[in-house]
Parts: structure tokens; sequence; C-alpha cells
């Protein structure tokens, strides 16, 4: 691995380290800790939350669900695992026992919700008549559609009986405290895992016309849902008075962390932000463009950093992720350009589907692909960016991370460096 390569890593894992709960939740918790306290949760980081909050206050009552591999040791909280990105029905037993805790808190209770990215799958309690089967084939299609993360949510939250404020308003008259590790650009509380502690002002006709949008087929259990007029609590709902929201994590501050990094070892940083969305491909083209041109200007090392939530609409049947087709589209569309060198990781240490973080590059990958047989083009057709990047040993992977503030993305840009045609 190469010094530059080594350096982006090290970046990275700055920007995790300080998103690791048992970094933020202790000084986010209430000053002392309450008589009666029910903790609940749910996320990729929720079971890593939990270990952190016993850490500070000792076993308390209560249930958190979390991805397959991310189980931590708790001491009195109950943990269950279900399955991430697409439902399992261990996640709608878990989701159903959380619920029913929730509804039997007293008002003299504090409820303490632990959220996180990956939250909006693992709780998971379909609305009307719709099966476990045809949410996770909603799920599916709405992943694969290229559709924002912020859209699919809107659907997710109008077919659920917990998410949109369903959570916070099954709590009432209790006092709830959501502490919550975002995962979303622009940090919008009511999108992490899909705000099922904050009233929203979406409708089910937002739901429909999103699902149309992207091509979205929906079976008639899931028309008849969105048909009804229940469903989200709005944000003036008088069961809301009693909780309270708060982010304890986001990608900004790792983001920045990162910065403070670079620059005390001399590197000069452009930021172009923690919330860039769109696709993948796109993302990496425009981003190759910026790296070119601010090739021939620099006259000192340069980084620039982004975050936020590229998506993917699959054409082919390979192995990607919107961090690695985002990598290959650099790559590609640098050609071998010299002096410039990417990572782009999931914080969370799954791409897609993948159980990969995410990819790096230099100016050799380019020609390391060919070698090895691959056209990127010709990869990045097929939604294959993962294989593509194994096959060289350009992957990173770092298993569960235990935190969540999305995409990481960094380019360094060495002065003068010649870029190939």
């Amino acid at each position: 691995m190469s010094d530059q390569i080594e350096f982006l890593r090290a970046l990275f894992d700055e920007a995790v380290r300080v998103a690791d709960p048992m970094v933020c939740v202790a000084r986010n918790l209430p000053a002392e800790r309450p008589e009666k306290i029910l903790v609940i949760g749910a996320g990729k980081a929720s079971a890593r939350m939990g270990e952190a909050l016993e850490a500070a206050w000792g076993p308390c009552d209560g249930l958190i669900i979390t991805r397959y591999g991310y189980e931590r040791p708790l001491e009195g909280i109950t943990l269950r695992s279900a399955s991430h990105p697409v439902p399992d029905e261990a996640g709608v037993a878990a989701t159903r026992e959380l619920r029913s805790m929730v509804e039997a808190a007293s008002d003299d209770t504090t409820i303490v919700a632990l959220i996180s990215g990956g939250g909006s799958a693992l709780l998971v309690d379909p609305a009307g008549a719709l099966s476990l089967a045809e949410k996770q084939a909603i799920n599916e299609a709405l992943l694969g559609s290229g559709a924002p993360i912020n859209q699919m949510n809107v659907v997710r939250k109008h077919l659920s009986r917990i998410k949109g404020g369903q959570l916070a308003a099954a709590a009432y008259p209790a006092r709830l405290v959501a502490l919550m590790i975002s995962d979303v650009p622009g940090d919008d509380p009511a999108f992490i895992a899909s705000g099922p502690t904050i009233g929203d002002v979406s409708t089910a006709d937002d739901a429909l016309k999103i699902v149309k949008r992207w091509g979205i087929n929906l079976p008639p259990t899931a028309q008849a849902v969105l048909n009804d007029t229940t469903g989200v609590v709005p944000p003036d709902d008088r069961r809301l008075t009693t909780t309270e929201n708060r982010i304890i994590a986001a990608p900004s501050q790792s983001l920045e962390a990162a910065a403070a990094v670079a620059r005390s070892k001399g590197y000069a940083v452009k930021h172009l932000g923690d919330a860039i969305e769109g696709e993948a491909r796109d993302v990496g083209r425009d981003h190759a463009s910026i790296a070119r041109t601010l090739s021939k200007f620099v006259q000192e090392p340069t980084v620039i950093l982004s975050g936020g939530e590229c998506t993917v609409t699959r054409r082919g049947d390979g192995i990607g992720g919107p961090n690695a087709e985002y990598a290959l589209s650099l790559c590609a569309n640098l050609a071998g350009a010299r002096g410039i060198y990417g990572l782009a990781c999931d914080t969370d240490g799954v791409d897609g589907a993948a159980e990969v973080a995410g990819a790096v590059f230099g100016p050799e990958t380019y020609q390391m692909l060919h070698n090895a047989g691959i056209d990127p083009a010709e990869a990045l057709e097929r939604n294959d960016a993962h294989t593509a990047f194994a096959t060289i040993g350009a992957q990173v992977i770092t298993g569960p991370t235990l935190t969540n503030v999305n995409d990481f993305r960094a380019i360094l840009v060495e002065p003068h460096s010649d870029t190939a045609d």
C-alpha cells in the first residue's frame, strides 16, 4: 500500500473514530440517570450505543435491535438481531416486542431511544394487510431503483406501523429522549431510520408519487394502505409533546475531524460538503473533473473531502455498492492520471449489500484493472465494482465499525501532477 493510500485510510479511520458511540453517547445522556428507565434502540450502531449507555449508567431494562454481526455485550438490555438492508421475520418479531414494551411504559418512565442508520430495515412492522414478503419486495425494488434515500423513506414510513413518529406516539405519555447518529444528507432527523420518533409532514399521496416516479410496482395490499387516511404522525400531534430528539454524531463532524488531521500534516483541504447525493457513477465522474482541474493549479498536496449518500440504479447482475461504483467511476474517468489517489467507504463497513466498506485507487489502478482483464467502464455497466476492486486487492474491508455516519470520500491531489489524456 502506498503512503498516499495509507494517509487516506488514516483519514477514514479518524472519521469513524469520532462517530464511535463510546465517544459520543455518554456526553449526551441526561445529567442524572432517571429512577425509572427503559432503553430501546434500532440500527447498525444501536448495540454499541447501548454498550456505551450501560458503561455510563450500569445495567438497564430494555430492548435493542441491530444488524446480524453487529452485536455487542449488553448487561441488562435485551439484544435482538435481524436482517439489513432487506427486513426479515426476526425483525418483525423484535419490533413488535419493542413496541409492546414502549406501550406498557408508565408516565413516570424515561424511555431512551438509541437510533442510527439501518434502523429503517430493522424496525419493521408492515401496516394493514401488507405481508413481510410484500414489504421485502418493495424494499428491494426501492434499493435498486436509484431513488434518493429520503424518498425511499417516505414510502417506508407510510407502509409501516412504527415509522414516521408512530413509535413516539406509542410511548406517550412517558418521556422519550431519542439519541441519534445521523446517516442522512442534511441530518434531518425525520429521515434517520425513517423517523420513528419524529412527526412527519409527508402524505400517502407523496408516497404514491414516489413509487410512480421510480417505477415501483405495488401489490393491492400496499395500495390499500396508501389509500387509507391513517399512518404517520403529524409534527403537531400532542403525543409528541413528551419526546425530545438529539443528534449526537453526524457526517459533518466526521468530515471535519478528517480535515483537521489532514491540515495538521500540512495538507490543504477542499470540502465539497456532507450532503452530496446522486447516482454514484455520475458523482464520481464530476469529482474526477474537479480533481483533474485542481491538479493543474495546486501548490501543495490537497485533499478533496465529501460525504452524503449516493445511490445505484441496478443495471446488471454484478456485485456493487455506491462507494465502490463512485471509486470505479473516478478511476475510469481519471484513466491513470498521475498524482491523484482516492478512497470511498461507507462508515458502517458495508457498501450496498457487500460486507466491504469500499475501495481505494491510485494512478496505477486503471492499468492494473486492464492487466487483470477488467474494463472499468464495462464493470460499471454491470454494477460489478466490488468484483473489479477485489480482483486487484483494492477493497477496504473493516468488518462492522459499530457506527454509521454515511459515506466518506477523500481524493488526494498532489501538486504539479501531469495527467493522462
